[in-house]
């Protein structure tokens, strides 16, 4: 059944994701508190790795995206029979596309760091961290497939309560393996990433659990029976490789942005991480109604009312607007306060916050463009977001080794490249929109 675009509908929807994306920066925020406590190359190489980390899971992400589109429109077309071997069909690729992953951050990143960070005590830190958090490339499969579908028919507390699990286990056992307790010995970086792996792995298992205890896995004949297809193949890959694709580039340009950033000073790196962890709170309404686009957009392509869809933009555009005034005022007004609560060190907190403000004006930009993105995404036209991504990024990239590398600017200037990519994402969206016949994408 098709949802409602009403205000209280699309929060309705949104409102779990929300508060599952605020969980997860919550959690992010916490990890980040305990080891710059701990040790300020902990922290800054959980940063580091954290984002290779991240920029290579959205490769299991964007196949979990794909299968909720394909997953949402078919409910749009009232197809019930098609959504079980879809599901299992992207199961099936996350689980290779993870293994290979697995595979690569085992036996193929050590060399790698140590070639390319200034620092070898901050790349074997990061080493010591991948190598154990790259397990979470398995545990959380389940989630992943399973978090699609629920978002796909609207059951989004399933995905709340999932994520508030992972959430309570991921602090306590952050704190107990990062500083240690009883006979277990301080494990530091390697210890934060132990943790996220326990705290996926038991939060996919609740989602298991909502699945085989829900009236959707009856109505939609769920794991039933084993059931995979050429077509929701070719559909999943069709429509998820460019998503893929704009993972990977988009998180390669923060990747390379902190590489070259470590390569100006350690002082430098911490400074950015600080800023980086607090970005997490702007991304609690941005992603939520990211996901929720998505889902509106392709239930309303195939129930061919798209009229209704330049009105959901705008609702939806009015209503980050508003969330990000709750959940990131801070960045504005008291940002020496966040940035204490992520590194209490004073050497950091004065140039953070500084540069914290200047940067709410990008955030603005980016919620303000997000839904126009989505919107390309929802549709199914994945190919043209990708080229979108592409051209910002490589922006993003050539900006910033300009900026840092040849004309050797402050670590302020460094940042202005924030608003150089959002503003970029969000007009080349706009005008593919207005100019071009996207409504008329099948799939």
């Amino acid at each position: 059944m098709r949802l409602s675009y009403s205000y209280s509908q699309i929060l309705k929807v949104a409102t779990p994701l929300m508060l599952g994306t605020f969980v997860q920066s919550l959690v992010m925020i916490t990890d980040s508190a305990f080891l710059s406590r701990y040790s300020t190359l902990s922290f800054d190489a959980s940063g580091n790795a954290g984002l290779i980390y991240v920029t290579l899971f959205v490769g299991l992400t964007g196949i979990a995206d794909s299968s909720l589109i394909v997953m949402a429109r078919r409910i749009g077309q009232n197809i019930r029979a098609a959504i079980n071997p879809v599901l299992q069909s992207a199961a099936i690729i996350i689980l290779g596309i993870a293994l290979l992953f697995f595979l690569f951050i085992q036996f193929g990143i050590g060399d790698l760091l140590m070639s390319n960070t200034k620092s070898k005590a901050l790349a074997q830190e990061q080493i010591d961290f991948l190598s154990i958090r790259s397990f979470g490339f398995i545990v959380t499969i389940p989630m992943l497939i399973l978090n699609s579908f629920f978002l796909a028919t609207g059951k989004t507390w399933a995905i709340l309560l999932s994520t508030l699990t992972f959430a309570t286990f991921n602090v306590i056992l952050d704190y107990l393996l990062i500083f240690g307790f009883w006979n277990i010995e301080p494990m530091g970086v390697r210890g934060a990433a132990l943790a996220s792996v326990i705290s996926e792995g038991i939060a996919s298992l609740v989602l298991i659990i909502i699945l085989f205890n829900s009236k959707e896995r009856y109505r939609y004949q769920i794991f039933y029976r084993f059931h995979i297809s050429k077509e929701a193949f070719i559909k999943i890959l069709r429509v998820g490789f460019p998503l893929v694709a704009q993972g990977f580039i988009s998180l390669s340009s923060w990747t390379v942005f902190f590489t070259l950033i470590e390569q100006t000073g350690l002082y430098n790196l911490t400074v950015s991480q600080n800023i980086r962890f607090v970005y997490f709170l702007a991304f609690v309404p941005i992603f939520g109604f990211a996901a929720t686009t998505k889902t509106y957009v392709a239930q309303y392509m195939d129930a061919k009312e798209t009229s209704a869809i330049p009105i959901i933009i705008k609702r939806i555009q009015l209503l980050i607007l508003l969330f990000l005034l709750i959940f990131f005022h801070g960045a504005l007004l008291y940002p020496e306060t966040l940035i204490g609560l992520i590194n209490p060190d004073p050497t950091y907190i004065n140039e953070s916050a500084y540069i914290l403000r200047l940067m709410f004006g990008s955030i603005l930009i980016f919620g303000l463009t997000t839904p126009y993105y989505q919107t390309i995404n929802g549709s199914g036209n994945t190919r043209i977001t990708l080229f979108i991504e592409t051209l910002a990024t490589a922006s993003y990239i050539t900006y910033s080794y300009i900026t840092i590398k040849v004309l050797n600017w402050s670590l302020v200037g460094f940042w202005t490249v924030e608003y150089l990519y959002f503003s970029l994402i969000g007009i080349l969206s706009f005008l593919y929109l207005y100019f071009f016949n996207w409504r008329k994408k099948i799939y």
